[in-house]
């Protein structure tokens, strides 16, 4: 899955700790997100949607690969 995380966060001049806490996260999962590792549940992924102020499918897109 692919994320704007980080474009998101820039336009509103977010650092990744500031999105984790609003969240309730690490600032690891964030990372971990961002990168790529970790695919967040559907309630972190609209939580962290809200927080950016965007809906989800602007944040987070399906990539052909996670349709396999």
């Amino acid at each position: 899955m692919k994320n704007f995380i980080k474009v998101e966060r820039a336009k509103q001049n977010m650092t990744q700790a500031e999105l984790a806490e609003k969240v309730k996260v690490a600032r690891q999962t964030i990372i971990a997100i961002e990168a790529g590792r970790f695919v967040p549940s559907a309630m972190l992924a609209f939580k962290i949607a809200a927080v950016l102020n965007c809906k989800a499918h602007e944040v987070f897109e399906l990539e052909d690969k996670d349709w396999l």
